[in-house]
């Protein structure tokens, strides 16, 4: 090529590269046809940018050297149900613009469309579609891992347990997950025994949990939208997470559960539209519960199993059959430095128009409790004796067993947490 300092040459039948530079040092982009892929691979150098041509690429394939690997419109790798579709054990390696498709089925060998193994810090997985995997993306102990805006589909024609995750990680402290859409796994996310990962704005639907964690610590959860899961997001045995502007609708069981996950932040998330708990709490510790916005559940914030120190305040509980169901004798109040939470069913006043009703709210009694232990007891309901007890605790507060207390509800829902959470 006369004057551009760049010349073609031939490395092997249907693929030709494109030099920088006349310096062999400098990389190369690499033009690949369908059919040349294993050998483009063992002939690239580290820096190499290899990009598919359109058509079927045969996989499975290992990436052991840093380089880029993408396609043009219409590149497919295709693992032909052997194993791991794209291997990478080399760091800083990128994945874009490609469709992934046809890995292995065996959760034990964790057959994944792209498996990014220990060796591969820094790896970018991005823009591509990754379709018809056991797992889509496994992040499998590398650090500062990206897998950002990617359409990852499952297998539909397993049954939900024996598919695997959208995104698997396991410890792969500061990884992002990022933008994608995810749909058709097992869980949408899940991490376990990792830590300082962020996992933001991504979409989920028609999974069993949108955002599955176990033992991840110190790690963000933000700007998500979970549609139609069995739950939203399932935050076990985790410490020093902040989970925010999060969106569940319809998800079925729970949008939020907390399950020995302590000192975390849950703020401005929304949960609307049909869950049996908005929230779930069970032996939870120390966590902070604030302008968060909780819609049209069976019951709003289920809270048991010795759950202590929580703070909550700024909430709003609008339309749930039940608001809070707390089944303990402890008298917990949910304000905090002169800030309660909306409750839609308080018949409440504010004559000093100061925004905090007048008098306290509780959301249960005694006979809450007594229904909740003794489920037959719901026949009784409409008698005449029972609401001659609920009368009798109104006038007689040394009645009221222990329980939730609001000692500074809000007369308004405060802000919109529901957009901020879309």
């Amino acid at each position: 090529m006369a004057g551009s300092g760049a010349r073609w040459i031939s490395a092997f039948a249907g693929m030709t590269v494109l030099l920088a530079a006349a310096d062999p040092a400098i990389a190369a982009e690499v033009s690949v046809r369908a059919g040349n892929l294993a050998a483009a691979l063992a002939a690239a150098r580290p820096g190499d940018h290899l990009i598919l041509e359109p058509g079927i690429h045969e996989g499975p394939i290992d990436i052991d050297r840093t380089i880029t690997l993408s396609g043009r419109p219409g590149a497919v790798v295709d693992g032909g149900r052997r194993g791991n579709v794209i291997r990478v054990s080399a760091p800083e390696v990128v994945i874009r613009d490609l469709e992934i498709r046809n890995s292995g089925h065996s959760l034990e060998r964790m057959d994944s469309g792209v498996f990014i193994g220990k060796a591969g810090d820094g790896a970018v997985v991005e823009n591509n579609r990754i379709i018809g995997n056991l797992f889509g993306v496994y992040v499998w102990g590398p650090e500062n891992a990206v897998v950002g805006n990617n359409l990852i589909s499952g297998l539909t024609e397993l049954r939900v347990n024996e598919r695997g995750n959208g995104v698997s990680l396991w410890n792969a402290p500061g990884s992002r997950i990022e933008g994608n859409v995810i749909e058709f796994g097992r869980d949408g996310i899940f991490t376990t025994t990792s830590k300082r990962n962020a996992f933001t704005g991504n979409r989920f639907s028609n999974l069993r949990f949108a955002v599955h964690y176990m033992y991840t610590n110190e790690s963000v959860v933000s700007g998500n939208v979970s549609t139609g899961n069995n739950a939203g997001y399932v935050l076990m045995f985790s410490d020093r997470l902040r989970v925010e502007g999060n969106h569940s609708s319809g998800d079925r069981d729970h949008g939020i559960a907390l399950n020995y996950a302590n000192s975390s932040t849950i703020l401005g998330n929304a949960v609307e539209g049909g869950s049996t708990k908005c929230v779930f709490i069970y032996n939870s510790n120390k966590n902070e519960f604030r302008r968060n916005h909780f819609e049209g559940c069976e019951i709003g914030i289920h809270f048991t199993a010795g759950s202590e120190r929580n703070v909550f305040s700024a909430n709003a509980f609008i339309g749930n059959e039940t608001q809070v169901k707390y089944v303990g004798t402890r008298h917990l109040d949910w304000s905090d430095g002169g800030t309660g939470n909306y409750w839609s069913d308080n018949p409440a006043f504010d004559l000093n128009g100061d925004g905090i009703a007048d008098a306290p709210y509780r959301p249960n009694d005694l006979v809450d409790q007594v229904v909740w232990r003794v489920p037959a007891a719901k026949l009784l309901l409409n008698s005449p004796a029972v609401q001659v007890v609920r009368w009798a605790q109104t006038q007689f507060p040394s009645l009221l067993p222990g329980g939730v207390i609001d000692s500074a509800p809000l007369m308004k829902p405060p802000g919109n947490q529901r957009r901020a959470a879309r």
